[in-house]
């Protein structure tokens, strides 16, 4: 009698990373907040982050929808990892792809305000919910975004300062968005001030420890 032939693929097993479902919820709700705090910024009418202050150019100039030149901006600056042989993580793909309909949807939802302690407390709320949200995306420990790993791409590439290639991605995000007819203003200056201090804040609460092998693993 033949012996019956085992199952195929009987021995595959597929390992997901340490906390795989935990790390995979965060990073998930971080990029919707992320897009949601961005309304709540655009609608407020005080002036953007700078890379926002390009998107929000961009659309102007070509007519496409805000969160549409959200996710190209990210791809072509993904794009940018490619000279540099940065390796995109799983958050760094979803990052490009979720934030800018994310957006969107806040978009849809939110009205512009135009009395000046609405525009100040819809700037808050996204301001906050940005910071959380960042804390969300980065603590679920996917892969940085695109526009850090081009920062740190580029330091690691020409020696620059963290410091040095920030300011001036982000200072050529800003002028580029301003002349394209981007939101500049207080609303600029209070992100540039506020956001390093309470995303600071927020990522060690909101970090996923990983154990010691996968950590080394991962960076």
């Amino acid at each position: 009698m033949i012996p019956p032939r085992p199952p195929p693929f009987r021995h595959l097993r597929v390992t997901l990373p340490p906390l795989f479902p935990r790390r995979l919820a965060k990073l998930l709700v971080g990029l919707f907040l992320f897009g949601i705090g961005m309304s709540l910024m655009v609608r407020a009418n005080l002036g953007l982050a700078p890379w926002d202050v390009l998107a929000q150019g961009l659309a102007r100039a070509t007519g496409w929808s805000f969160g549409t030149v959200v996710v190209v901006v990210g791809a072509g600056v993904l794009l940018l990892w490619w000279p540099l042989r940065q390796m995109p993580g799983l958050g760094t793909v979803l990052n490009t792809l979720l934030i800018g309909p994310s957006a969107e949807i806040g978009l849809w939802l939110l009205p512009d305000v135009h009395v000046l302690w609405q525009q100040v407390l819809a700037f808050a709320a996204g301001l906050v919910l940005l910071a959380l949200a960042t804390g969300l995306y980065i603590g679920a420990r996917f892969g940085a975004g695109p526009r850090d790993g081009l920062m740190t791409g580029l330091h690691r590439r020409l020696g620059w300062p963290i410091w040095l290639v920030r300011t001036l991605l982000e200072g050529s995000a800003l002028v580029a968005g301003w002349l394209l007819g981007g939101a500049v203003g207080v609303g600029t200056v209070a992100f540039a001030l506020l956001v390093g201090p309470l995303v600071g804040k927020a990522l060690p609460w909101l970090d996923t420890p990983l154990p010691a092998t996968a950590a080394v693993a991962s960076t």
